[in-house]
């Protein structure tokens, strides 16, 4: 079998958006290795819960990943997480998720290049991805029909494929994002990164695992 590279991400971890450079870099310089990003669910409550109940933490936690990754944070994004009592962010991991999962059918091979955006779009631009408009610029960008995807957007079906990619990320025992593995044969798989890790030792890691074959 042909090697799958799984990147496990969550649109709303701030270590995915320091981590979508290296990743970037990897579809790049490996343009022959079938890659394949999992949403992993990060936020899932049962009911919604604001940003205020994580703002304090990301307040501390930003500048962290911000001088590791050499990525930067947006103001408007930064204003929700700075004044959380005036936010009306909701965050929720679902509709990223499911506009994955579509965008996934058109173009299977930027698939990272697509999450990458959807990252900017909330780090950096501030945009609210539980929020249908927020996914806008992005149809123009991939030249999208807009009524279509906003149909499968509220569909049964392409939310039960996102709830799939939940469940296969805790198959593949994935505890935290970024999370990379390499599935080289139908039972093997081989974990290349967890957290971020730099491109040069991805690369080493990675590189190391398809000589062995």
């Amino acid at each position: 079998m042909q090697p799958t590279l799984y990147y496990c991400y969550d649109a709303y971890c701030g270590w995915c958006y320091g981590f979508s450079p290296v990743m970037k870099k990897i579809v790049e310089n490996y343009p022959a290795l079938q890659v394949e990003v999992l949403s992993g669910g990060m936020i899932l409550p049962e009911k919604p819960v604001p940003i205020a109940a994580t703002a304090g933490f990301i307040q501390k936690a930003y500048t962290t990943v911000e001088e590791y990754t050499g990525i930067k944070f947006g103001a408007d994004y930064l204003w929700h997480i700075n004044n959380p009592d005036l936010s009306d962010w909701y965050p929720h991991s679902e509709k990223p998720a499911i506009a994955l999962c579509i965008f996934k059918e058109y173009y299977p091979g930027r698939q990272v290049e697509f999450a990458s955006d959807l990252q900017y779009a909330l780090h950096f631009e501030g945009r609210d991805l539980t929020d249908d408009e927020a996914y806008k610029h992005l149809l123009e960008k991939y030249s999208i029909q807009p009524e279509v995807f906003y149909t499968k957007l509220g569909s049964e079906e392409y939310k039960e494929q996102a709830y799939y990619e939940f469940q296969l990320c805790k198959q593949l025992q994935v505890t935290g994002y970024p999370c990379v593995l390499i599935q080289t044969s139908e039972t093997k798989f081989t974990l290349l990164a967890r957290g971020y890790t730099d491109y040069e030792t991805l690369k080493e890691r990675l590189d190391a695992t398809l000589g062995e074959l």
